[in-house]
């Protein structure tokens, strides 16, 4: 019961951040939507702030639960880190807010509530480093995945993914298809800079996981 009213405190400020901005949603407004009193909201979080980083936590780990089954997929590695890579975009471009209008967009650029989503994506990047380290390593123990390219790539992804994040926040539907071009080709590189099954682009033998 205490994590499940938690977690329904949790989502209804996530939705109001959304709909509201940060800075004007209040504790009151949170009681309103949750039908709880700002007694049993207080006995969670001591303020808003509290509940502002337990949302950004919460939508972090949704990023993190969408890519820990890949890891241990059943498919050879150079695939599995392919895949890997689309679900990382994706997963970022699903949990960004897309405007529908012009006026939306203006203001959604100036609003402070898009600092909710840099975080948000910081968090997950950091949360992501020891789990792309595993999926990578497991590789390496294969012979599939180059190894001093493997210990390089986690850091180097962490610094792309601040640009793609940044730019998935900022996106509009005409520049969508731009950014899935820069992604599905940062993919390519990666997945054949750090393998061992390919020579001058082109596969030389099948590694099984």
């Amino acid at each position: 019961m205490v994590s499940k009213t938690r977690d329904k405190l949790i989502e209804v400020a996530r939705q109001l951040f959304y709909n509201k901005g940060v800075e004007n949603t209040t504790m009151n407004d949170i009681a309103a939507a949750s039908e709880k009193g700002r007694r049993t909201i207080y006995t969670y979080f001591k303020s808003k702030k509290e509940i502002y980083n337990a949302v950004v936590e919460s939508q972090s780990n949704v990023i993190i639960d969408r890519l820990k089954d890949i890891v241990d997929l059943d498919m050879p590695y150079p695939d599995r880190l392919r895949t890997y890579l689309h679900e990382r975009f994706d997963v970022v471009k699903d949990a960004t807010p897309h405007p529908k209008t012009m006026h939306d967009r203006y203001k959604s650029l100036f609003n402070r509530d898009s600092k909710r989503y840099e975080r948000i994506f910081e968090a997950a990047r950091k949360k992501e480093q020891e789990l792309f380290r595993t999926l990578l390593m497991k590789g390496v123990v294969a012979g599939a995945f180059d190894r001093d390219q493997a210990d390089k790539l986690p850091t180097l992804m962490s610094m792309i993914y601040a640009t793609t994040d940044n730019m998935s926040l900022h996106s509009t539907p005409e520049s969508d298809n731009d950014l899935k071009v820069i992604c599905d080709s940062i993919v390519e590189f990666v997945t054949h800079g750090v393998s061992n099954m390919f020579i001058n682009g082109k596969p030389t033998i099948k590694l099984e996981s």
